[in-house]
């Protein structure tokens, strides 16, 4: 038999490369922010991610989705869910990498160092950082118990990463996650119904019996969960661990796990607490304030998240458009998609510099400027950063055209993507959610000040740059209305965003991001940058290759 006719034009897909040291955009946002880091351990990191075998990993967990187990052959409850091997690879890089808790372990700029890791494995799209990300959120929060923390902590910080369901102290590394929402309330955690009675005293402190709910309980097999419970006092946080001090499970019953849209490999669940034991956070009816601590660190992640996820649809798009032909030329030298492609290489360095610069906030909290900006950039990374996401992968998509949308091979990743982008716009709050935040920051100290200090040194290097900055520090000083405050938190990103570029990016970035989302020289879609913009300097800086 013989083949009716040879496979050609058809792009080899983007791997076995190194997504670290391709990175322009993210190196230079390092030199910027952290400019004595040692980027080795990143260099290597991103020969790891860029490799095909993780590749495979992270589309082999996305296939073979978690499975929930309630009972064993006998009858008992067990209560346990089952992965994939490739999800137990993942997340024993994750965890080697360090970025589950390297920070509390110390270091000079170890929130930054961390932050680029975060965002060079979340372009593989493994869908397996959720623990991670809860992990590194709520130890910190610990220390409002002495004697879980002095326990936990070091496990926490550990770089092995076990996932057996067994005691704490038979174990070389743990993971934490969080419980907050429950089926009446959702982010209006207020309305939570679960209640928390005490049960007397031991060496971990006031312990509780909780019973209730949770709605959405992601990776359930982490060792133990912060949650949120009603006690006399109010709202409170609990301590509460899978497996017990004697060696017995907890009661927590996983009734299902969700069918998400997207983010796959990581099992998110419906559970109930029958008497469940769990142990006083801090002080008690003090659980709301603790909560939105840790949802600041969260919601960091969903900016890097966000960010990784543009740069790696970037990057298969310039793949994809460097080798295919049409119309009798390379799709990347049509002047339309070159557009398309600089347009979103734009976005991506922009995203890309916003959360490393939220990353070096949370480095120098001892500063008042940066705790400001701490307080100011986390809702107005979150908000932008993620609200671009979906957009960004959308267009990227079609760069493809049909291969785009299709699972299969290297650009298969482009689905799961796309699908994992609304995730981290919803997750820790969605973008209102963002808005009213905002307006808490602005009322913790001069917010105005602050922000027209971080804008000052890109002063007369842009004209549209400097007329917002201008309005900017009036229109925070007088927002009172939360009518507006979704606007407000897009002119501060854009405003900061740019500002950086001012001083990490070529003048041609700068000026064509200036151009187009300052300067109104912009359409309404991706691929409407003036035809005087800089299109080779963009594109040649924004290569995987």
């Amino acid at each position: 038999m013989h083949p009716t006719h040879e496979v050609l034009n058809q792009p080899e897909p983007l791997a076995d490369y190194n997504v670290f040291e391709t990175n322009r955009a993210l190196r230079a946002a390092l030199e910027h922010n952290a400019p004595q880091l040692d980027i080795a351990p990143l260099a290597r990191l991103g020969a790891l991610l860029g490799s095909h075998e993780m590749q495979q990993h992270a589309r082999l967990a996305n296939v073979h989705t978690p499975q929930l187990r309630t009972h064993d052959r006998f009858g008992h409850r067990i209560d346990q869910v089952e992965f994939h091997p490739s999800y137990h690879e993942l997340m024993k890089a994750a965890v080697a990498a360090g970025l589950h808790g390297a920070p509390w372990a110390g270091g000079g700029s170890a929130h930054v160092l961390r932050a680029a890791g975060f965002m060079l494995f979340t372009e593989l799209e493994p869908s397996i950082l959720c623990p991670i990300s809860m992990t590194y959120a709520v130890t910190p929060a610990l220390r409002g118990n002495a004697a879980i923390y002095r326990d936990w902590s070091p496990k926490l910080a550990s770089r092995e990463y076990d996932p057996a369901l067994k005691l704490w102290k038979d174990k070389p590394g743990l993971t934490m996650g969080m419980g907050m929402t429950e089926k009446q309330g959702g982010s209006d955690v207020r309305a939570n119904t679960t209640q928390a009675v005490p049960d007397g005293n031991d060496g971990w402190g006031a312990r509780y019996r909780v019973t209730g709910h949770k709605w959405f309980f992601s990776a359930p097999m982490c060792d133990a969960f912060l949650i949120l419970a009603q006690t006399a006092a109010g709202l409170s946080c609990l301590f509460l661990p899978r497996v017990l001090p004697d060696g017995s499970l907890n009661a927590v019953r996983i009734q299902r796990l969700k069918d998400k849209l997207g983010n796959k490999a990581n099992a998110s669940s419906e559970v109930e607490f029958e008497e469940a034991a769990a142990w006083l956070v801090g002080d008690e009816g003090r659980g709301v304030p603790q909560i939105l601590e840790m949802g600041t660190m969260t919601r960091l992640d969903c900016a890097l998240g966000t960010s990784g996820l543009m740069r790696q649809a970037l990057s298969i798009a310039l793949n994809h458009t460097q080798q295919r032909m049409a119309f009798g030329k390379k799709l990347i030298d049509q002047p339309l998609m070159r557009n398309v492609l600089a347009d979103l290489a734009l976005e991506s360095e922009a995203a890309t510099a916003l959360s490393i610069r939220l990353a070096r906030a949370f480095d120098r909290k001892d500063d008042p400027h940066e705790a400001a900006m701490a307080r100011l950039l986390t809702p107005v990374a979150k908000f932008w950063i993620c609200k671009r996401g979906a957009a960004f992968a959308q267009e990227a998509m079609e760069c493809l055209g049909g291969n785009g949308y299709v699972e299969e091979g290297g650009e298969g990743i482009m689905a799961r993507i796309y699908r994992e982008m609304p995730l981290n716009s919803i997750w820790e709050g969605a973008g209102n959610i963002m808005a009213l935040d905002l307006l808490r920051a602005l009322r913790k100290g001069d917010a105005a000040a602050a922000l027209a200090a971080e804008l000052a040194p890109a002063k007369g290097q842009h004209a549209a740059l400097d007329r917002l900055a201008a309005a900017l520090p009036a229109r925070v000083e007088a927002m009172a209305t939360e009518m507006e405050a979704r606007r407000l938190a897009q002119d501060v990103a854009l405003a900061v965003q740019a500002a950086l570029l001012g001083r990490t990016a070529p003048p041609a970035v700068f000026s064509a991001f200036c151009d187009s989302r300052l300067g109104g020289d912009w359409g309404y879609a991706f691929g409407s940058l003036p035809a005087t913009a800089g299109f080779d300097t963009i594109i040649q800086r924004a290569q995987p290759h």
